[in-house]
């Protein structure tokens, strides 16, 4: 079974986050929060919170269950982000002319795992 958690309309660019997503992919939950405590990134915070609620939600849907699985062994199978909508603001420039200005949003995604089920 796989546990899933989005953070939809992050007001960071995707472009920022992909490298620290590629960082985490395919390492143990424990092992990814701790690369990612160390990065000194905005979006290594947002990413963070993102696989924490993943694992709140693997350890809410165990106790349900009736099972009690050990969160280390939860890996990181897939982690995504895709770009979201855009805010378009203008800025004045000279001689009338207005520039626009993309305020780029992203779409932060992780999916965890157990190891037995690799």
């Amino acid at each position: 079974m796989s546990y899933r958690a989005v953070h939809r309309h992050a007001r960071i660019s995707a472009r920022k986050v992909r490298p620290l997503a590629n960082l985490v992919r395919g390492k143990f939950a424990d092992e990814a929060l701790e690369i990612l405590r160390f990065q000194p990134h905005r979006g290594a915070r947002m990413l963070e919170k993102v696989i924490k609620s993943a694992i709140g939600s693997a350890q809410d849907t165990d106790q349900n269950g009736g099972r009690s699985y050990n969160t280390e062994e939860l890996v990181v199978v897939d982690a995504r982000i895709d770009g979201g909508p855009m805010f378009k603001r203008f800025q004045p420039r000279s001689r009338g002319q207005a520039f626009t200005i993309l305020k780029r949003t992203s779409h932060i995604s992780v999916e965890l795992k157990r190891l037995e089920e690799l």
